[in-house]
């Protein structure tokens, strides 16, 4: 599904200041510890190495195994140094939000809200549908028809309602997920140490077999992406500036580990068939090593899984929700915080709807044009980086990464060129419905503008003045 071991060097900055806050109304809720946030990183990145298996059946045993270690460092650390800085920086509900209209004023972020947004909200519809898809095996049934699309709204409805409880309570449950989920995978590997034969691990594939590099690059993209997620959730986090760039080094170890060592033990155990991987092949694997214990064990952690990323997404999804209302990007009713929970209950009403209409459509097209708007929207994040660092040289930045500038426009550039690679290499029905929701989101970013001048609508406001005495 969607790793890397994340540098811990350099957090100080200027001596003897307060620490940047962002007003974030949170009543008496209580804040997300560290392990909570550990595993709640886990599953917006990856959730384990479900779908890792299409890296091996694109490009054989050693480049998926290199992949898996190199890639991390051109992509992952990357992205995840950058949130470390700027999360702790600006440790507001919104996250990448507030960095784009920090750097370049409140259109970017809003549109870097909107893009984020539509990708998040699409990814949020595959889960439930997803998490069936294993069901059924049980419960024919469910296969198509009214049965299957209520099996959807009531699956989308229960895991929805298990965010309303609380950011703590999504944590915690994603600590257990994140257990569940990886212990056959960790007993995989070790059931494979017995049967391992080295020189599997140095194959390029079998002969005759294409390379399929589209597939293979997209699966070490797919499944090591998305570390600025949590960023969005810093506004509930138990002392950001400290848990942040702990949690992301930590959630990063766990990632790569949970990548890296079942690829070796099962690349290693049996011979390779190039075409049986593909999604899914873990639990053949599992079959023939272990037995079918193991089996039905990993194909319940799929569904575990499953859960954990929907779980993840959706509390990010809520957040940034809640985070674009407090900054005035969206009316005040965005942010409205349940009375018994204190959690965004619209902000998680909201994309929960939109998520369960996408479910029940055809969307294989919309899903491709949405990862294109992640992609902008990353190259936008790192732009902001790159120019908040020349704007406010001299802001408190708990974590800093440890480079000079032009040390940092090289480590920009590099993930900066592959995310070019992955929109050129887009199909022709990807651009237009990219332009078309980009158009949508220019649109309503005008749309609110107007709103606010005709006052139909009332928008929050931030005293600018105090938040920039709180950075400096």
């Amino acid at each position: 599904m969607k790793a890397s071991e994340i540098p811990s060097s350099s957090q100080h900055l200027l001596e003897n200041e307060e620490q940047p806050t962002t007003p974030t109304p949170t009543k008496n809720s209580k804040k997300l510890a560290l392990i909570p946030l550990i595993f709640i990183i886990f599953f917006e990145v990856s959730g384990g190495p479900y779908g890792a298996e299409a890296a091996i059946g694109a490009a054989g045993p050693l480049l998926a195994i290199l992949g898996f270690l190199i890639f991390p460092f051109i992509w992952s650390v990357p992205e995840a140094l950058v949130t470390a800085e700027l999360a702790t920086t600006f440790p507001g509900n919104g996250g990448f939000v507030i960095w784009a209209d920090k750097a370049f004023g409140p259109f970017w972020g809003s549109l870097m809200g909107s893009w984020k947004l539509l990708s998040a909200v699409c990814n949020l519809a595959s889960y439930p549908v997803l998490c069936l898809d294993y069901i059924k095996l049980i419960y024919p049934i469910l296969d198509s028809g009214l049965p299957r699309y209520i099996a959807i709204f009531f699956i989308s409805m229960f895991l929805s309602f298990l965010n309303y409880l609380g950011l703590s309570i999504v944590g915690y449950t994603a600590v257990v997920l994140g257990v569940l989920s990886l212990c056959p995978f960790w007993l995989i590997t070790l059931f494979s140490i017995p049967k391992i034969d080295p020189s599997r691990w140095l194959s390029l594939g079998q002969k005759g077999v294409n390379k399929d590099w589209n597939l293979f690059f997209n699966t070490l993209f797919w499944n090591l992406n998305f570390w600025d997620n949590a960023s969005t959730l810093a506004g509930e986090v138990e002392q950001p500036q400290k848990t942040f760039p702990k949690a992301l080094f930590s959630a990063g170890i766990v990632t790569c580990i949970s990548y890296v060592l079942p690829l070796l033990g099962t690349s290693g155990a049996v011979p390779l068939e190039q075409g049986e991987w593909i999604d899914g092949y873990f639990a053949n694997l599992a079959s023939m090593i272990a037995g079918n214990w193991l089996k039905y064990w990993m194909e319940l952690g799929i569904v575990l899984s499953v859960i954990g990323l929907y779980e993840a997404q959706l509390s990010s999804c809520a957040y940034q929700i809640l985070g674009m209302a407090e900054m005035g990007l969206l009316p005040r009713v965005f942010g409205v915080r349940s009375e018994s929970f204190n959690t965004p209950w619209v902000g998680i009403l909201v994309p929960t709807l939109v998520a369960l209409v996408v479910s029940y459509m055809t969307f294989t097209d919309i899903v491709s044009s949405v990862n294109f708007l992640y992609s902008l929207g990353m190259l936008l994040e790192f732009a902001s980086f790159l120019w908040l660092r020349r704007k406010m040289p001299k802001a408190k930045r708990p974590y800093r990464v440890p480079l000079s500038m032009p040390g940092l426009m090289v480590m920009c550039f590099i993930p900066s060129c592959f995310l070019v690679y992955v929109m050129f290499v887009a199909h022709r029905t990807v651009y237009i419905v990219s332009a078309l929701l980009t158009v949508f989101a220019i649109a309503w970013y005008f749309f609110m503008e107007f709103c606010k001048t005709k006052m139909w609508f009332d928008f929050g406001t931030v005293d600018q003045d105090k938040v920039d005495d709180e950075i400096f």
